[in-house]
């Protein structure tokens, strides 16, 4: 897979946010912060998508593959300095996630927010530990997880790169589809922005066995989710307002 620099639509002409009044008093590194969450979370419902239609075994929680294939994806398709800046964002909706809902629902099917910052940094560390050192220290990895991360990039690897084999095509493909949009707030519009640049550049690298659909629509709450029923990817417009909230103080 070819390496690529972020190239944020956010802070660019080519698509340019419009005047909603969160996103236009939010700085630029609240505006990074909301477009690398939604490719972290485009990416762990991409891992949902690919389970389903590659039929793929899963030992254990689906939900924790496809937070492993999200910063799996961020670590392999990002040159070294965007792929930093994506995991400390994702990272850090993580976190947010956890003081917007700070009781713990055990019943439910993802794993506690905050473990799920630790596994999303230890496993970003594991794949480069040499040069994410500081990564692992700023993001307050403990020594004792640290020292097992390389295994767990590695399993990983193993587990989500025969599948990233499967899939990948040298001419590339057009297997992945932009289907439903609803562009009536800001936040839909720079959703749409983000996912439609994503899809182009994931179909110059895989070619899938079945289409999957992509949906950019109001849902009523700030949400995404893979239908294994009509094998469609959904990004809620809500979610970039959400996230907008979300944001830390930079």
């Amino acid at each position: 897979m070819l390496k690529r620099c972020l190239v944020s639509c956010l802070l660019t002409l080519a698509c340019p946010v419009q005047a909603e009044v969160d996103f236009d008093r939010s700085d630029e590194a609240t505006l990074a912060f909301v477009e690398n969450n939604l490719l972290g979370i485009f990416y762990h419902e991409l891992g949902h998508a690919l389970i389903d239609i590659l039929g793929l075994p899963i030992f254990g929680q689906e939900e924790d593959a496809a937070d492993v294939l999200s910063i799996f994806l961020i670590d392999a398709f990002f040159e070294e300095d965007s792929a930093v800046q994506i995991a400390y964002d994702a990272a850090f909706g993580f976190l947010g996630e956890a003081e917007a809902a700070p009781e713990i629902v055990f019943w439910d099917v993802h794993g506690p927010d905050l473990q799920r910052y630790y596994n999303t940094v230890c496993i970003f560390y594991g794949a480069n530990p040499e040069e994410r050192e500081d990564v692992a220290f700023d993001l307050g990895l403990p020594e004792e997880r640290a020292e097992y991360c390389p295994e767990e990039y590695d399993q990983a690897a193993d587990s989500w790169g025969g599948a990233m084999d499967e899939i990948t095509a040298t001419s590339g493909g057009n297997t992945i589809r932009m289907r439903d949009v609803e562009v009536d707030t800001d936040g839909g519009q720079l959703t749409v922005d983000i996912i439609e640049a994503e899809i182009q550049a994931l179909n110059e690298e895989f070619r899938l066995p079945r289409n999957l659909d992509v949906s950019v629509i109001a849902c009523g709450e700030a949400n995404a989710y893979y239908d294994p029923e009509f094998r469609e990817i959904v990004m809620c417009t809500e979610f970039a307002d959400a996230l907008v909230e979300m944001a830390p103080g930079f």
